[in-house]
């Protein structure tokens, strides 16, 4: 079964879809600093890949599958020091996500499944937020793996784990695998490792990346990237949102 991308369709394509087994993948990143060697659409790209890759997954489950546009703009406050980081209000983002739910459910569609890049806690309340407000208005289910939280962040490695992950090893693969032009390959190669954990900081209060122990807006070890980690990454994240989204469906 294809994976459509929703925007290429036209409004009769979408019209003869089945709507109500049609799950929707809705992207969700950020515009932010990732470090002097990844574009400020980082987060976008990977949220782009974990669609993609889950889509192929429950489309080969026998499911229907639509991609939306990216969301590219949200909470991004502890980059906003960073010429070129966009944020936005919490309250915004998640009157977002509920009117795409809103519109989605107005015409039928199954489920709405979050692939979600952009860790900010801010940004993490906002969507958790949207979809209790999207259960309490009984529109359609919205699912949201929140890659911070358990069983999911087990599956993502050791750097990720640790919270030294902001545009080092883990996300520059996965750029590499995905976007490599994007990459300013020989700032990355001489970056040093910076192992400062930035969950650990935002626990202790910390609201900042300079606060936080990154004052070129990375951690992590972007040096020991590779494609082909990218790539088994993608493949992990694709899963995790396969089993989100099929949890909800068998519910």
């Amino acid at each position: 079964m294809p994976v459509h991308e929703l925007a290429q369709l036209t409004w009769e394509e979408v019209r003869d879809l089945d709507r109500e087994k049609t799950v929707a993948i809705l992207p969700v990143g950020a515009v932010e600093a990732h470090g002097p060697h990844l574009p400020l659409e980082t987060d976008v790209v990977i949220a782009k890949a974990m669609a993609r890759a889950g889509g192929e997954k429950l489309a080969a489950r026998g499911h229907p599958v639509v991609l939306l546009p990216a969301l590219p703009y949200t909470a991004a406050r502890f980059a906003a020091a960073f010429p070129g980081t966009i944020t936005i209000s919490t309250v915004t983002v998640t009157a977002l996500i509920v009117d795409i739910a809103r519109s989605l459910s107005q015409q039928g569609f199954r489920l709405l499944a979050i692939a979600n890049a952009h860790l900010d806690p801010e940004h993490l309340t906002a969507l958790t937020e949207a979809v209790k407000i999207a259960r309490a208005d009984r529109l359609l289910a919205v699912v949201f793996p929140d890659l911070t939280r358990k069983p999911w962040a087990s599956r993502l490695g050791d750097e990720f784990k640790s919270g030294a992950c902001h545009a080092g090893q883990f996300e520059s693969s996965i750029v590499i695998a995905e976007q490599p032009a994007l990459v300013r390959d020989d700032t990355r190669r001489s970056l040093a490792p910076n192992p400062s954990s930035l969950s650990q900081a935002i626990k202790t209060g910390k609201r900042t990346f300079a606060e936080a122990g990154g004052p070129r807006a990375y951690f992590g070890d972007p040096a020991a990237a590779s494609s082909e980690e990218g790539r088994r990454t993608i493949a992990v994240l694709g899963s995790i949102l396969e089993e989100a989204a099929l949890a909800e469906l068998k519910a």
